[in-house]
């Protein structure tokens, strides 16, 4: 008997592109509308992967070095004759194989640095903007002005917005001086600007926190790529 099997289709959730809009208490201003341009639920994690590997191997200094032979200091003097002692011939104590010699096919300072489109890296931005949405990890804030540089003043801000316990990216328009004071004690709080921020830092994170002007400033960057 043949039996056929029938493949259940996958019900896609549509995005949900009204987002509320929150205050630095934690209570709903108003809510927006996300540009459909930007979010439109496609994802590419291979090109999200190409542009994180990009970005870890650009942070390398490749500094790492290994002296040669030549480079050791010392072993100018023959160890022992060339004949007549029944040992294996050597020119000098500095020979790799020898302790203390130099190395053979060591490491060398070099660079790692790799290139990637313009065009790749906003798509890329795009696209782990996509998936924070989709995951319902993204939250929007109606803006941020930290009066004093005090880390308690902040954290208070956190509490209301009830991310004490994740890891989260803030993504404001500018970094003024007292917010970034303020922040700096704060392992779990990351901030990065608008115009600066990529596809690494958006997905490094358990929850994506955006200004509201920062979201519209990430939206035209996008959209000038597409």
């Amino acid at each position: 008997m043949s039996t056929k099997t029938t493949k259940k289709s996958a019900k896609k959730e549509p995005l949900k592109l009204e987002q509320a809009v929150l205050n630095t208490k934690g209570k709903e201003v108003e809510k927006i509308e996300l540009d459909k341009k930007v979010f439109d639920g496609k994802v590419s994690f291979a090109l999200i992967h190409q542009a994180v590997v990009t970005y870890l191997a650009n942070q390398r200094k490749g500094l790492a070095a290994a002296k040669t032979r030549g480079q050791v200091r010392g072993g100018g003097a023959k160890p022992w004759r060339q004949k007549g002692t029944g040992r294996a011939r050597v020119g000098s104590s500095r020979s790799p194989l020898w302790e203390g010699g130099g190395v053979t096919f060591g490491p060398k300072p070099h660079s790692y640095y790799k290139d990637l489109p313009k065009k790749m890296k906003i798509l890329a931005l795009k696209s782990a903007l996509n998936a924070k949405l989709k995951d319902n990890q993204i939250l929007i804030l109606e803006g941020l002005k930290v009066d004093s540089n005090k880390t308690k003043d902040f954290s208070k801000i956190i509490g209301n917005l009830k991310l004490n316990a994740e890891k989260i990216r803030l993504v404001v328009e500018t970094q003024d001086k007292n917010l970034k004071l303020a922040s700096r004690n704060i392992k779990k709080v990351l901030l990065a600007k608008a115009s600066d921020v990529h596809a690494t830092e958006v997905i490094d994170c358990k929850r994506l926190v955006l200004t509201k002007n920062a979201l519209r400033q990430i939206e035209k960057r996008v959209k000038k790529c597409l």
